[in-house]
């Protein structure tokens, strides 16, 4: 896998790459173990994922995943389910490919680049039972906002892909940001909040609490989590 080999956006992105230092470890796994847990669909190409796992199964998709660690623990914890953990920067994926090949799992696939673009072109509707977004940039400048990714655009979007009763699980550490989204949901809809009207939702069990999270955590930081299931 090239760093650069990978769809980029035709819309305002939602990310800046920032590549930052990748170990050479990081580095031998994008070479060495990319052709067996990544993902290079050709343009227009449907990812048939009862084939690229080789089984029926539920399918979560998470978008943004950055090193991976909740991807990693929450694969490892349900071998049942089938992940695929989508990510633009590269040193992400490399640490989440060493983490594959370490834990020995065969439930995650990885694709890189714009998760608009995409879940738009690779996947069909009702292909989802669940979609996780933790810690989304939250572009925090008023006139960034527009940039951020959670918007009703891509919210339509993730509805449309999800299956009935399939869940959207999001969480962020930003107040505002957290609002925001929770006002679109809200009056989407094809959306229900499972914590009721205009509620933000106590932290599932499932989603794992990174150690940066607990950092914030220690420091009062808060986190909101918001789970809508699509009708």
């Amino acid at each position: 896998m090239k760093k650069n080999d990978f769809i980029k956006p035709q819309r305002i992105p939602s990310y800046v790459l920032r590549q930052g230092r990748m170990t050479t470890s990081q580095e031998e796994a994008l070479a060495l173990l990319w052709p067996r847990y990544g993902l290079t669909p050709a343009a227009g190409e449907k990812i048939d994922l009862n084939a690229l796992f080789a089984r029926q199964a539920e399918r979560v998709c998470e978008i943004g995943f950055g090193m991976g660690q909740s991807l990693i623990q929450m694969a490892v914890e349900n071998p049942s389910i089938d992940y695929i953990g989508i990510e633009v920067h590269t040193p992400g994926i490399g640490a989440l490919l060493l983490a594959i090949d370490k834990a020995k799992i065969n439930n995650i696939r990885i694709l890189r680049g714009d998760a608009a673009l995409l879940l738009a072109a690779h996947f069909d509707e009702k292909t989802w039972d669940g979609f996780q977004v933790f810690f989304p940039d939250p572009w925090p400048k008023r006139r960034h906002h527009k940039r951020r990714l959670l918007q009703l655009s891509f919210l339509t979007l993730l509805l449309q892909q999800l299956k009935p009763s399939g869940f959207l699980h999001i969480a962020t550490d930003w107040e505002d940001y957290a609002k925001e989204t929770l006002t679109i949901l809200s009056n989407m809809p094809g959306f229900v909040n499972a914590a009721g009207v205009g509620e933000f939702a106590p932290r599932p069990l499932t989603r794992p609490l990174t150690k940066f999270e607990n950092r914030g955590l220690k420091r009062g930081y808060h986190v909101w989590d918001l789970l809508f299931y699509a009708v």
